[in-house]
């Protein structure tokens, strides 16, 4: 690829140009009636020209698509940009308000989701989450209601049993030389940090928690300071750096992490991790062999990740790994309910340079994969898993994603039986406009974060 084609700015990674709102959506097939809330997804949309040299993906404003489903219906789609400093500047108008603890000038373009009865935008590597209102307007950075003392992350994990949500968080350059493990109460406000000492500046991605214990992924991506000084995605591979998993008591300090040497690789996102009697940890994740190595404008130019199992044991500090799925996997999701305790099925996007992006199911107990595919030339995103009131089976509920048909331009919200892939999508939501490749989102139930009065 030359250095003036990008990848990441063209076809369906390009943005889109328009804040949209739309109501009463055509749908094929039937909305679920159980199905009372918000599909939201957010994603980088540069809102300015940017040189298709030295763009990257993983920076751009963020833009936040939204569906909401009431009473069998699609009652409106709306895409709306995330509030920060920089688009703020650009549009002429003061800055958002909210304390910017690093001065950041952007805002959060990962992940979006419902927690504490709020809308939160997130993003890594420092910046402040951004709180949406229900119609996905900006309201303002939002540090946990004044609790938080620095960085969030994109990443968090919240504990179905306590309510309480766990991140390991980092910033860069504020942070040189630590990460901090944050646990927010279900209240929406900080109870408890811990400072991580790491070296090189590694980028953390993301975190597994098990019941025992907040896992830190300190892996061979790491600060380059030849690309931060020329003011570039500051991030490449490393692998002198070496690669290891800590093991930090959810209630410990410091001194009581674990480190635990693992293959050198890269990993953005585990799919769950769960404790076992003899004292190791299941967890299984997305592995890539590098990482920004010789693409430092994207993740997709040097190899695409697979679905392995590691057993990595604290005591003994061994690790065994073995390959699930050698195709290509990511995105992973599970049951939410289940985070950081033992289960059977998990789901992945399988994205590619072609265009056309399955979605996977694995039962992890017998090893049977399902594909459900979307037809040429569709690429599913990230499949959020819904579970079905009262239901009693892990795997009784719906697939929820966007899938994008790239030679149409257009995209549709999709909703999958997540039990029978042999069976056609359950809804399609036709949407009024093309939504470009993006991140990280969540179903938001009507229960959870409730519709204004």
């Amino acid at each position: 690829m030359t250095d003036t084609a990008n990848r990441y700015l063209e076809g369906n990674y390009g943005p889109v140009v328009d804040e949209v709102t739309a109501f009463d959506l055509p749908v094929i097939g039937q909305i679920p009636t159980e199905l009372a809330g918000r599909y939201l997804r957010n994603g980088p949309n540069p809102m300015s020209e940017v040189d298709p040299a030295t763009h990257h993906w993983f920076i751009g404003d963020g833009m936040v698509h939204g569906v909401r489903l009431l009473d069998g219906q699609a009652k409106w789609y709306r895409n709306r940009y995330v509030g920060s400093s920089s688009l703020s500047e650009r549009r002429g108008q003061p800055d958002i308000p909210g304390r910017n603890w690093n001065d950041s000038p952007g805002g959060p373009n990962t992940n979006v989701g419902g927690f504490a009865g709020t809308t939160w935008a997130m993003v890594e590597a420092g910046g402040c989450p951004v709180e949406l209102t229900y119609d996905l307007e900006t309201v303002g950075r939002n540090d946990f209601f004044g609790t938080l003392p620095g960085a969030f992350t994109a990443h968090p994990k919240v504990d179905a049993d306590t309510g309480e949500m766990h991140a390991v968080v980092y910033a860069l350059p504020q942070w040189m030389d630590h990460v901090q493990y944050v646990v927010v109460g279900a209240d929406g406000k900080v109870r408890r940090t811990v400072d991580v000492p790491v070296v090189d500046g590694p980028m953390v991605h993301d975190m597994s928690l098990t019941q025992k214990y907040a896992i830190v992924y300190d892996m061979p991506v790491t600060l380059d300071l030849d690309l931060a000084f020329a003011a570039r995605f500051p991030f490449s591979w490393n692998p002198d750096h070496g690669s290891r998993l800590g093991f930090l008591p959810r209630e410990g300090e410091a001194a009581d992490i674990v480190w635990v040497d693992v293959p050198i690789s890269y990993v953005f996102h585990p799919m769950n991790a769960y404790d076992q009697a003899d004292g190791s940890v299941v967890i299984d994740l997305c592995v890539y062999d590098t990482m920004f190595d010789n693409d430092v404008r994207g993740p997709f130019g040097d190899n695409f990740a697979r679905l392995e199992r590691w057993v990595v044991n604290p005591l003994t500090r061994t690790c065994s790994t073995t390959v699930i799925d050698s195709s290509w996997s990511e995105f992973p999701r599970h049951r939410g309910s289940l985070t950081g305790k033992p289960y059977r099925f998990g789901y992945c996007a399988s994205p590619s340079l072609d265009p056309t992006w399955p979605t996977l199911k694995y039962d992890l107990h017998t090893g049977e994969r399902w594909q459900f595919d979307h037809g040429p030339g569709r690429s599913a995103g990230e499949p959020v898993f819904v579970g079905r009131q009262g239901s009693t089976e892990e795997d009784d509920g719906w697939l929820v994603t966007f899938v994008h048909d790239v030679p149409a331009g257009t995209a549709e919200l999709v909703i999958l039986d997540a039990q029978d892939f042999s069976r056609p999508e359950v809804a399609r939501v036709q949407l009024p406009q093309r939504i470009p490749y993006g991140f990280h989102g969540n179903w938001v139930s009507d229960r959870s974060v409730p519709p204004p009065a």
